[in-house]
């Protein structure tokens, strides 16, 4: 709510506004009527001389009512009323002028326009600037709408790149409406010729001028629309990279915020709706604009009465599609009819157990009424409405049929210009229609582009990135006194003070319950977050110095549930190497011991694995990631529960790479304490804690966690791989 001094300064603005375009009219009037006089004083009689006579008054009209606009209002009060002077004493000359430059019927040499002439004037000054102030300035805009403004001029400039295209596309359109404005013209022009004295070379001039004109039209509208849709695919394809990209960049936490769909839309949905917005509908915005314009010039020039009858239509119509749109409720009661419906239908087990399925029965019937009773009642607003659509138009045409017939009985008008008019009234109000129309969508659909522009702008919250990329790595790993958060719990502390040695060229182990920490320290590891406090140290370098390529060759990691990709079997090993030989690739999988089961199925190595892998087994999925992680030859080895789907004898197989025997720093989250035995170094981690650490011999003499998980595993909780 508005308070008392906001709104005393609103209406003291809009009093000053008010009194100043009051003086500004009354002062114009006593102008016009002194120019009146002067000029049946002079005797200045050619058309250039009237014409430079009108500019030169209209000139100084304009100055003299700025300088009395800085007297009635200041002029940073109110800027809206020195745009409007300008647009009134300059639109009367301009006119003159343009018209001058082409020949139109019932054109005339006056220097001082008829009284009517004079009001259509300032009603159409009137008009231009409430439409520059409500669609270029956030003077007559809500908020919300300038908000939306400023989202299509950014999406505008992302086809900057296309300005060839575009100013293309722009020059077509510009000839395609002003070929399409020319064709009613000599439509009219052809019935006045059959209408009166007939001559040969007057008609079939008219007729070669109509088919060239009606060629134009097609030839230019399809090179138009072809160059608007190059531009549309290329600002998409500019967009959606630049997304992409982005995404990319996130940090993990952001993927577990936003949902894979969510994403995906953004990518693909709104991305088309941003290129439509500026591309498809500026298309039609800019072709309806230049041939309103067209149109409005050739109406005027043919009949300023008929103009002025036309230019009521749109107002009227405007005001009644208002008042029916404010009317309708349809939408929101159908949606709470279909989500009765899905309520009652979820917890159908709650309604039967109590039965209450009449009662839910009644509530679904009363909706349904309710539903009945708005459509009831818009069908009848919407007969109204209706009705009164047809009346308006239907009564300003009769009107305009005899205001014609007396400007025909008059002199004033031909039969043909006549018919002229009227097709050029009947695609104007279309054209009107659809400014407003496409005017509207294009706010609407830029409006869906903010989660684009905001995903565009996001900066990942992790730091950034090193350039350390040293030639030699040892691969010792250093947990100092590292805490740790989910961004999604920031409340509870995952990690609390971990310090903790991994040994380059060692398997170490970290056991313990669930939830004790165990994965945190493996997503600290990979960079996927980052420590609230503390550090993680690669040979003595804080991890996130190194270059994030560098990192991720020297570092693989094997999850419990590793992802597979679509596609075959060497594609998704060779996907930790791209570019990989099939030696290298079938060397891995012997060593991650699926070379034999993959020789067993149908493609071999070439065989698909489905969709996330659903044509293998868990087990099976787990030797390919193995493989996968193997093939790039990595340095550290981070295996997350990575054989807890294994069998016994696969996992015998591979227990020399688990071991670390191959030179490599491993580092293995597991439960299966046959697994972390032979491990060179154990660290048990519980409630985020290091509680103690050692080898197993140590671990099982100090008879800690450690041992009682040993000698009594039902009295501990079932350690598992689960995340923070």
């Amino acid at each position: 709510v508005r308070s008392g001094p906001v709104r005393s300064l609103e209406l003291l603005r809009l009093s000053d506004l008010a009194t100043g375009c009051v003086v500004v009219l009354g002062l114009d009037a006593l102008l016009w009527t002194l120019a009146g006089f002067l000029l049946v004083q002079s005797e200045c009689a050619s058309s250039s001389s009237l014409l430079a006579w009108l500019w030169t008054f209209r000139v100084l009209s304009w100055v003299l009512l700025h300088s009395v606009v800085q007297v009635v209002s200041p002029v940073k009060e109110c800027p809206a009323l020195k745009r409007w002077v300008a647009t009134l004493c300059l639109v009367t000359p301009v006119y003159e002028s343009l018209k001058a430059m082409v020949p139109l019927s019932q054109a005339h040499n006056a220097a001082v326009p008829d009284p009517g002439k004079v009001i259509l004037a300032a009603l159409a000054s009137c008009l231009a600037c409430l439409l520059w102030e409500w669609v270029f300035t956030g003077d007559g805009r809500a908020r919300g709408d300038a908000t939306a403004r400023a989202l299509l001029m950014r999406a505008m400039r992302y086809s900057a790149p296309d300005y060839l295209h575009l100013g293309a596309a722009f020059l077509f359109l510009t000839l395609t409406a002003v070929c399409e404005t020319y064709m009613p013209y000599y439509i009219g022009k052809v019935v006045d010729i059959l209408s009166h004295k007939y001559e040969y070379s007057t008609f079939m001039w008219a007729i070669v001028c109509m088919g060239l004109f009606s060629l134009g039209s097609s030839l230019f509208g399809g090179l138009r629309g072809g160059m608007f849709m190059c531009s549309l695919c290329r600002m998409n394809k500019r967009v959606r990279h630049m997304l992409f990209q982005s995404l990319m960049k996130q940090d993990i936490s952001f993927f577990e915020e936003n949902k894979p769909g969510s994403l995906s839309s953004r990518l693909i949905s709104d991305t088309d709706k941003m290129g439509r917005s500026v591309a498809m509908n500026l298309n039609v915005l800019l072709r309806s604009v230049v041939k309103t314009v067209g149109m409005l010039w050739f109406m005027l020039g043919l009949s300023w009465q008929l103009t002025g009858l036309t230019c009521l239509e749109m107002p009227l119509l405007a005001l009644l599609q208002n008042s029916y749109n404010s009317y309708s409720q349809l939408q929101d009661s159908q949606a709470e009819t279909k989500e009765l419906a899905s309520e009652i239908i979820f917890t159908m087990k709650t309604v039967r157990s109590f039965n209450a399925e009449e009662n839910e029965w009644r509530r679904y019937q009363g909706s349904l009424e309710k539903t009945r009773q708005i459509r009831h009642r818009k069908g009848i607003y919407s007969a109204t409405h209706l009705l009164l659509r047809r009346m308006v138009t239907l009564g300003l045409k009769v009107l305009m049929l005899l205001q014609g017939r007396q400007l025909i009985a008059s002199n004033l008008l031909s039969m043909g210009n006549l018919l002229s008019f009227i097709l050029y009234q009947k695609d104007m109000v279309t054209n009107m229609r659809q400014l407003v129309y496409i005017y509207g969508d294009m706010l609407n659909t830029v409006t869906a582009s903010v989660k684009v522009f905001q995903l565009l702008d996001r900066k990942p919250k992790m730091k950034e990135v090193g350039h350390l990329a040293p030639p030699n790595l040892e691969g010792k790993i250093n947990f100092c006194n590292v805490s740790f958060f989910y961004p999604s719990r920031p409340d509870i502390l995952a990690l609390k003070g971990v310090t903790f040695e991994v040994h380059a060229g060692k398997m170490t182990a970290l056991v313990g319950p669930s939830g004790g920490g165990k994965s945190s320290c493996v997503n600290l590891l990979e960079r996927f977050y980052e420590a609230s406090e503390g550090e993680v140290l690669l040979d003595g370098e804080p991890i996130h110095q190194y270059q994030h390529q560098y990192l991720h060759r020297k570092m693989a990691m094997v999850s419990q549930d590793p992802v597979l990709f679509s596609g075959s079997v060497r594609h998704n090993i060779e996907y930790g190497q791209p570019g990989c030989s099939m030696d290298m690739v079938e060397d891995a999988a012997r060593r991650a011991n699926a070379h034999n089961f993959i020789c067993k199925l149908e493609q071999g190595y070439a065989t698909d694995v489905g969709e996330c892998g659903g044509q293998l087994s868990a087990g099976e999925k787990q030797c390919i990631a193995i493989a996968r992680a193997l093939v790039c030859q990595p340095l550290i080895l981070i295996l997350d529960e990575a054989t807890s789907s294994m069998d016994i004898n696969t996992q015998h197989a591979v227990q020399d790479v688990l071991a670390g025997k191959e030179g490599q720093t491993v580092l293995v989250v597991a439960h299966r304490l046959q697994t972390v035995e032979k491990a060179d170094h154990i660290i048990f981690l519980q409630d985020g804690e290091v509680v103690e650490q050692g080898t197993h011999q140590q671990l099982m003499e100090s008879r800690g966690q450690y041992h009682r998980l040993r000698e009594e595993p039902k009295s501990c909780p079932r350690m598992s791989e689960t995340k923070l």
